[in-house]
């Protein structure tokens, strides 16, 4: 929880001492990716850079920052949770309020994509690129991919994407990449289902950049997610993707893909940190216990 004092200290400092930003990552106590178990937890939260605010029925869910900070808070407070992953605003504020201590922490780089624009799937850099991924010690970078072979525009996601993945890599930094299959319905950018595609996208994604040695994947648990894991050697972690009514199916998905030998984690945002009952550590303990180890 976020009291007045933090919120009020949170306001202040960022309009008179901006340089403590810098501060507070250099002084952040950094951590393996993975804990001891070979697994890992990420939150996510880089979805209002995309002007995606939507959750359920509520489409400005989280464009309230002091609800959606106390509640990636609420979450980095479990002990069963290992980083966040967020655009640079998010993550400025949640070192200002010292809670990135001991935490995997993922930049988010491509944001351009805007959510319901023409434009979507040039999904260009706008947030963390490599230098400040370096500046501030981050554990790593993330990328969206998604890919419409009818939209010309996944051109320049594609190519931007290889790039950066052999930057981070250089660095010796995990590449996050999310490949995701889109079409269009009704003139409008949407999510392909299709198991079949999603396979294809892994396979692109894989081969991205001038090695692979750093790049993680990030890919929904799909049905079927055995036949679409076995695409890839590639460490991968499941996105927890729109929330549903019936969180216990999102729950037994996330446990059957565990199993799969080269699923790592969970990365989930909108399912944990909006839960349909509301109650945030409820829902961040349970996916915490699936990634690594329910107690009885």
């Amino acid at each position: 929880m976020i009291t007045d004092e933090q919120w009020s200290t949170l306001i202040e400092t960022r309009a008179t001492d901006p340089g403590a930003i810098a501060s507070a990552f250099a002084d952040r106590r950094t951590r393996p990716l993975l804990a001891s178990d070979g697994s890992t937890f990420i939150i996510a939260a880089d979805h209002p850079a995309r002007r995606a605010l939507g959750v359920g029925a509520d489409p400005m869910a989280m464009g309230d920052r002091r609800s959606l900070l106390d509640r990636i808070v609420t979450a980095l407070s479990n002990p069963g949770v290992d980083g966040v992953m967020a655009t640079p605003d998010v993550l400025d504020d949640l070192a200002l309020l010292g809670v990135l201590d001991g935490k995997v922490v993922i930049g988010s780089m491509n944001r351009g994509g805007l959510q319901g624009t023409v434009w979507e799937l040039d999904d260009q850099l706008t947030g963390h690129d490599i230098r400040s991924v370096l500046d501030n010690r981050l554990d790593g970078a993330k990328m969206l991919l998604r890919i419409d072979p009818d939209d010309p525009r996944c051109r320049h996601t594609i190519e931007s994407c290889a790039r950066h993945i052999t930057g981070l890599a250089a660095a010796g930094l995990m590449a996050m990449i999310e490949p995701l299959p889109y079409t269009k319905i009704d003139g409008r950018s949407v999510l392909d289902r299709s198991e079949d595609e999603l396979i294809k996208c892994i396979g692109v994604a894989s081969a991205l950049g001038n090695t692979s040695a750093h790049t993680w994947l990030k890919v929904p648990a799909t049905a079927d997610v055995e036949r679409v894991m076995a695409a890839t050697t590639l460490p991968t972690l499941i996105l927890g993707g729109s929330p549903g009514p019936d969180p216990e199916k999102a729950f037994s998905s996330w446990r059957r893909a565990m199993a799969v030998a080269n699923v790592r984690g969970l990365v989930v945002g909108r399912s944990l940190l909006y839960p349909p009952d509301g109650d945030v550590a409820a829902a961040v303990r349970t996916a915490a216990g699936i990634v690594h180890g329910e107690q009885p």
